[in-house]
């Protein structure tokens, strides 16, 4: 069943957030109509929506896979400032973790720096990706995608990573009322992102990742050691082998086991 608009728009508490939008039953992927719009001179909150994507993506190119009619697949125009733009990768997986919550009662746990787990398995995942100009923001696409009703086991491939609101709950969510909890969470958290470090610490104490030895791989390097704590913009403060620290500030993390 297509997304109804007008439920999506009644669970709105926003002053700019998604109060455009561009809806499509299906597209290649949402980061590239927002692009495009943006590009375009698309007003800041505009948020593209899509039933399918046929080439929808993740961090680091991957495949997202997208089927119709079922989860959420989404991508936000942001025009912020400089400043606030590493804020983007802490206040969206937050927002998605706080709807989720609002919306269901589960309690879904990050693993830095922003894919949004429900058990240990991967029930959202985000793409942020920016264009700059000299040192101003042109603007973010900020692209969270989120299964809601996907019956994961339709997809092998992932069924053993991958989790749903449905597979967790046992029935279906409303998607209407989930993207407009994301959207309202979303934009509170933006404008108090810069306001203190409530917003930091909220994210922080969701990090599946801390106090847990890690692989890290960044920038064709790979690092292995202590998830100790993030820094105030978010980055990943590793303690090596050796006892000492870099700050890492994205990059994919692999969870090691305990040796048996």
């Amino acid at each position: 069943m297509w997304l109804n608009l007008s439920a999506f728009e009644d669970g709105l508490q926003t002053e700019f957030v998604a109060r455009r939008a561009v809806y499509l039953t299906s597209t290649d992927s949402t980061m590239n109509v927002a692009r495009a719009e943006a590009e375009n001179g698309a007003a800041d909150g505009t948020v593209i929506i899509a039933e399918e994507q046929s080439t929808g993506r993740g961090r680091f190119g991957r495949a997202w896979v997208s089927p119709a009619g079922q989860n959420l697949y989404f991508t936000l125009i942001m025009r912020p400032p400089l400043e606030r733009l590493r804020s983007l990768s802490v206040v969206t997986p937050l927002a998605v973790c706080l709807a989720i919550e609002e919306v269901t009662g589960l309690e879904p746990r990050i693993k830095w720096p922003n894919d949004v787990l429900i058990n240990r398995r991967k029930v959202a995942g985000i793409l942020i990706e920016s264009e700059l100009s000299g040192r101003s923001v042109k603007y973010a696409l900020v692209g969270p995608g989120v299964n809601v009703n996907f019956d994961v086991e339709e997809s092998p491939d992932i069924a053993d990573i991958a989790t749903s609101l449905k597979r967790e709950l046992g029935h279906e969510t409303s998607r209407e009322t989930l993207l407009a909890a994301l959207m309202n969470r979303f934009e509170v958290l933006y404008n108090a992102a810069t306001a203190g470090s409530e917003v930091l610490d909220a994210w922080r104490s969701r990090l599946e990742t801390l106090g847990r030895e890690v692989t890290v791989t960044f920038g064709g390097q790979t690092q292995e050691g202590l998830a100790e704590d993030v820094d105030v913009d978010g980055s990943l403060i590793l303690c090596l082998r050796d006892g000492s620290r870099v700050a890492i500030e994205a990059g994919e993390v692999t969870l090691r086991l305990p040796a048996p």
